[in-house]
């Protein structure tokens, strides 16, 4: 078996790719990517089990055939060529693969092809098209809030919610919730899923630099995501998702406008003198001025700033995580945002002021902490 190809298109789609790998992996051959070649085509998979994707090229073959080639050995080899031609040429009996350059010869062992666990195929999917920026977005907006709990696998990942009339996209560790609804986008039938974290990210560094449709098939089990000449495939958390509106309060009457970068920027500051542990930051809101405080007793160290807003409600005081303050802020995209509140026992909700765009409506949910008064 032999095939010749371009080395900065090759190491272009592994490094695509390689994000599945896992540095140690159950089952060795896990630790090499598959190379298959049919009609012309190479198709190179890697895979953790529950993860795998798939990356098409073009090359120039005589014959169809497949190998497990070492990953590590192949990126580190791909990485200091320049653009050139290489030439592969497989012993289908050892498994012996040489590759040739301009500058000479490398010689590696691969594996056999066969073993390598099959690609799971999904039965009786159903599917939706979406734009790889509205779905990039979608992710960037919300990942940052899921979960890290293993006993609450179901809060790991991002509930995609698809309606006959919008779209949704949720995520939350029970300390804060971002819920992410595209109105311009439905699904013919209504479904839901719950995608975990690794295929989340992976998704979120390829997607952002391409503009196509992304074609989503999915089932109980598997979800596989289409675009360019990629497949990503990826099992489901499997469980129920918490009923995340019940948790949104309704009644908020006391609203808060303030310009987003300044509030960010007194939160980041007056965080640094909070405690270590809680993180704690104090919101003591009267008439149009907002107070940010922050202490720490076991150093003596406190902050203090003031803030000009804008202010409908009665005065309150309300503590909160300023971690997860920077993170929600830090997502939105609007010069200003609203907080709004109803007692300081209840969450927090933080909304844009402006739509980003036509189409997108986000919605920041932040539990408050208890303040010792």
């Amino acid at each position: 078996m032999k095939f010749i190809v371009s080395s900065s298109v090759l190491l272009k789609q592994v490094q695509g790719i390689s994000g599945v790998l896992n540095s140690s992996n159950t089952l060795p051959i896990l630790d090499n990517f598959l190379f298959e070649i049919k009609k012309g085509k190479l198709s190179i998979t890697a895979s953790d089990l529950e993860t795998t994707m798939v990356a098409q090229l073009s090359v120039e073959a005589k014959e169809d055939g497949l190998i497990a080639i070492p990953a590590k050995l192949l990126l580190d080899t791909l990485k200091s060529f320049p653009e050139q031609p290489l030439t592969f040429t497989i012993d289908k009996d050892t498994f012996g693969i040489e590759i040739s350059s301009d500058y000479g010869k490398y010689k590696l062992t691969g594996q056999n092809g066969a073993e390598f666990p099959k690609t799971p195929k999904l039965d009786a999917a159903s599917n939706i098209k979406i734009d790889a920026l509205i779905l990039a977005n979608a992710i960037n907006k919300t990942i940052f809030a899921s979960g890290n709990d293993e006993l609450r696998p179901v809060m790991s990942g991002v509930f995609f919610e698809l309606n006959e009339t919008n779209l949704v996209f949720v995520a939350t560790d029970a300390h804060k919730l971002v819920r992410y609804t595209r109105t311009d986008l439905k699904a013919e039938k209504a479904s839901s899923f719950i995608l975990p974290k690794k295929p989340l990210n992976l998704l979120k560094n390829i997607l952002g630099n391409i503009a196509e449709e992304v074609t989503i098939n999915y089932n109980e089990t598997n979800a596989m995501f289409v675009f360019g000449n990629t497949t990503l495939i990826c099992r489901l958390i499997d469980g129920k998702y918490p009923n995340y509106n019940a948790v949104i309060p309704v009644e908020n009457p006391n609203k808060l406008t303030i310009s987003r970068t300044a509030f960010l920027s007194s939160i980041k500051r007056v965080s640094i003198f909070s405690n270590k542990t809680t993180h704690q930051v104090r919101l003591k809101i009267s008439g149009s001025e907002l107070n940010v405080s922050a202490e720490d007793l076991d150093f003596s160290n406190e902050a203090n700033e003031r803030l000009t807003c804008q202010y409908e409600g009665e005065d309150m005081e309300i503590g909160f995580n300023s971690r997860f303050l920077i993170e929600m802020l830090s997502n939105l995209d609007s010069d200003e945002i609203n907080i709004a509140m109803s007692a300081p026992n209840r969450a927090g909700i933080l909304t844009p002021t402006e739509k980003a765009e036509d189409g997108e409506e986000i919605l920041m949910l932040v539990m408050p902490v208890m303040l010792n008064n």
